[in-house]
């Protein structure tokens, strides 16, 4: 009985997340899903390789229903022995997305606790950090797998601290297993942020033990770490290897040519530039969003209801009152310094006010940690808006110029804050009631004052988005009217906001007051603050994600439909590729139906993005003949999708009777701007020396490669030639994991025309074979199943040592 009256109340907080989880995204209790365009695009990317899994129970690792041919390591692969991933999916046991606002609420109770916070106020600190309107409105748009990271980032943070706590078995463990499954989310931008605010709490906690000249604890919490990283990394490492691997021919890697597409020489080489590592950044101001969500706007598709400026503008034009409704649905009000913008990234005026709270009446040192983090995630979020910091980190900091959108580090200020907010009211009722009044009205007159100032200022700002000039040229001689509605929705918005944050604070610093002067009990201040918080930010979500953003599961299962022009091609039973030129490189649609050369992704293969850039963007044919792009979908004059057949398609595989050696992968590029691809192939020898032999080959006219067995991973040929010849195969060259045979033996895959696959073949009637066998999953896998058997060993070791102490006690 003792043991389960310390579990009730533990249970009754897992029940609690769960019933809210569930109530807050109720439509999935009728079977709808949220859509989420991301994950429309995924869906559309993942088609093939989910379609062959549920036919043979294979897992293919390869794809060429998008970018022409592309490992599926980023497009959800399952690997063997990854049993992180199947604990995971255990824990996320909730219809989606309640599974990922329960983990929210889960991972950041965990890290109150490790602080020893009091389970109430742990609880709504955890509601309060789950519908901090960031972390909702990434689940709207179907950023799972930073939703997933995200969700265990107060988990990672909960051992850590744990550990220098001295707690070190608790610690450890929970440091290994939840750096494992943060890991294992698989947003690698995310977990790296998290790393910035680990080295902050470990400088604070150094610091702290060279005080006390504690070395050898010091060196034992460093110890655990490092076991604890080999094992979570270790039972990950198939998908890091692979995405390691990956990534060195994706677009997130540096280009090897030296001029850019115009044909200028390239400023620099880098896989991503200034402008668009930092396209995303926050302006400094617009931070201010932080405790009054719509100060600039909301978003880019902001509802604003009947009654609003632009309503009764869209009435005056003679609008009916459903027209001026449903425009007044989807406004631009956003006007911020980013191109756009789902939701403002608000963590609640109430949250904010107990921060400050917290950092006037809270005497723990680790609220400089916890706000050394905030600061330093604040001022990179900045980007572009603070070169300096921005540039430095850019520069000299390994790896921060692989990932974009830097805004998106604000997630450890809204990790952060909320800490320190709830450290912070409980400090307040642990301290005399002197200490209490004296911190109390500093930070309201702090954080009120931040509003009134906001108010007076108001005068100062223009209103005016980076957008309003498109809008001016869009509506005509309507334009400046539309302009000058659209200001003072703005204008209301931004008053109106703030007034509503500070009848918030108010009402909070109100009840604080009422408890000390013993007008209210602890319980009921701490319940009403809660609610307030709580209450501040489900409305303020709902804005952004509700019940409109809910559809049926078919819907959100089969994201597209398909056309007249999806079905006249899906007729073709051949093997060939597709070019839809209204997706370009940045749609999936196409690849649900077809096996297409586009795609979405954020690390696109990026040899194939060169070409389009450099070739198909130029109409360049013989480039599409090559791809054995037998259908371009274009739109006609109606907008209809239209197939266009290519009758010069050089086919699935081909011999050629001329190669040209060149030297770089300049002269390869450039190549191509007017070869032969039928007859012709280029092959780099720097990279590939002795891969062709001579120069020149005789080629029949009945020299034929024919294609007769098609999988993702396997394709089958059959070759007949009177001469030794060069074959040239429609499909992207990738240099790990593909295996070529001719007759059963192994030969050498090479790379011709800049992307595809070439090999040499004898004269006479063959069999050629290309089989996709990554060395990476089968090494990963291994170093998987071992890292796993040790992190039992010492979850094991863990509760039999614990469970020995509690005998002994």
């Amino acid at each position: 009985m003792k043991n389960l009256s310390k579990i009730y109340p533990y249970l009754l907080v897992v029940i609690g997340f769960t019933v809210i989880s569930v109530l807050y995204f109720y439509p999935v209790m009728q079977g709808k899903k949220v859509f989420q365009s991301d994950i429309a695009q995924y869906t559309g990317m993942a088609k093939e390789q989910n379609d062959f899994r549920k036919e043979t129970g294979e897992e293919p690792y390869w794809t060429n229903s998008a970018f022409g041919g592309m490992p599926t390591y980023q497009l959800g692969a399952n690997y063997p022995h990854n049993y992180i991933k199947q604990l995971d999916n255990l824990i996320r046991f909730l219809p989606r997305p309640a599974d990922y606002l329960f983990l929210y609420f889960i991972g950041f109770f965990i890290l109150l606790k490790a602080l020893k916070v009091d389970n109430l106020k742990a609880f709504f600190g955890a509601l309060a950090f789950g519908f901090s309107t960031y972390m909702i409105i990434i689940l709207g748009v179907g950023h799972n797998a930073k939703a997933h990271a995200i969700a265990y980032m107060p988990m990672v943070v909960a051992g850590v601290i744990m550990v220098y706590q001295k707690r070190y078995i608790a610690g450890g463990l929970l440091t290994m297993m939840a750096a494992a499954f943060e890991i294992n989310a698989n947003h690698f931008q995310m977990t790296y942020y998290l790393l910035f605010l680990l080295l902050v709490i470990t400088v604070y906690y150094k610091i702290q033990y060279l005080r006390e000249k504690d070395f050898k604890g010091l060196w034992k919490a460093f110890g655990i770490f490092i076991l604890a990283g080999i094992l979570a990394v270790g039972a990950n490492a198939t998908n890091l290897m692979a995405t390691s691997e990956y990534a060195k021919y994706s677009t997130r890697n540096d280009s090897e040519l030296t001029f850019s597409a115009d044909g200028k020489k390239a400023e620099n080489n880098n896989a991503m530039s200034y402008d668009y590592i930092t396209e995303y950044s926050y302006g400094i101001a617009e931070s201010l969003n932080l405790i009054a969500p719509r100060l600039f706007g909301g978003s880019n598709h902001e509802s604003v209801g009947e009654g609003s400026p632009m309503y009764e503008f869209v009435l005056g034009q003679g609008a009916s009152p459903t027209e001026a409704k449903d425009f007044a649905s989807a406004v631009p009000t956003y006007w911020g310094d980013q191109p756009i913008v789902a939701a403002p990234a608000y963590i609640g005026a109430i949250v904010f006010f107990l921060f400050v709270l917290g950092m006037f009446i809270d005497k723990r040192k680790i609220k400089y940690a916890f706000l050394g983090g905030a600061v330093l995630s604040l001022l990179l979020s900045w980007g572009k808006y603070f070169p300096a910091l921005t540039d430095f980190f850019i520069d000299f900091v390994p790896m921060y110029n692989k990932f974009r959108a830097v805004s998106s580090i604000q997630v450890i200020l809204e990790l952060c804050m909320p800490v320190m907010a709830i450290l912070g009211m409980q400090a307040f009722f642990n301290s005399e009631e002197k200490a209490r009044f004296k911190a109390l009205w500093m930070s309201a007159a702090t954080v009120l004052g931040i509003v009134i100032l906001l108010f007076i200022c108001k005068g100062m700002f223009s209103f005016t988005g980076g957008s309003d000039s498109m809008y001016l040229q869009m509506y005509g001689e309507m334009g400046p009217p539309f302009i000058n509605a659209l200001k003072e929705q703005r204008q209301e918005m931004y008053s109106s906001d703030l007034m509503r944050s500070a009848i918030l604070i108010v009402l909070t610093a109100g009840t604080l007051w009422f408890f000390i002067k013993n007008k209210v009990s602890e319980l009921t201040t701490v319940i009403i603050v809660g609610v307030l918080m709580v209450g501040d930010l489900f409305f303020v979500d709902k804005n952004y994600v509700n019940n409109d953003s809910f559809v049926s599961a078919r819907q959100a299962d089969i994201p597209f439909e398909a056309t007249p022009a999806d079905q006249q091609i899906l007729s073709d039973t051949t093997h060939f590729r597709v070019f839809e030129v209204d997706g370009n490189m940045s749609s999936a649609r196409a690849s649900y139906f077809h096996k297409s050369i586009g795609g979405y992704h954020a690390a696109k293969p990026r040899k194939m993005q060169q070409l389009f850039d450099y070739q198909i963007a130029k109409n360049n044919i013989g480039v599409l003949n090559m791809l054995n792009v037998k259908y371009i979908i274009q739109k006609d004059e109606q907008g209809q999708d239209v197939p266009m057949q290519n009758p010069n398609v050089n086919g699935n595989a081909w011999f050629v009777s001329e190669v040209k050696l060149v030297n770089s992968a300049d002269e390869e590029m450039k190549g191509l701007d007017k070869l032969d691809t039928k007859n012709a192939a280029i092959v780099n020898q720097k990279d590939f020396a002795g891969a062709v032999k001579t120069a020149s080959f005789t080629k029949d006219s009945l020299a034929a490669v024919k294609l007769n067995v098609y999988k993702p991973n396997y394709l089958k040929y059959t070759s007949n030639n009177t001469n030794n010849g060069v074959a040239v195969f429609s499909e992207i060259y990738y240099p790990k994991g593909w295996i070529a045979t001719i007759d059963g033996k192994e030969t050498n895959i090479f790379c011709a025309d800049y992307v595809l696959r070439a090999i040499n073949v004898p004269a006479g009637k063959h069999t050629i074979e290309f089989k996709f066998q990554p060395k990476v999953v089968q090494t990963g896998s291994m170093i998987s199943l071992f890292s796993f058997f040790g992190m039992l060993v010492l979850v094991g070791f863990g509760i039999f040592t614990k469970m020995k102490k509690k005998d002994a006690a």
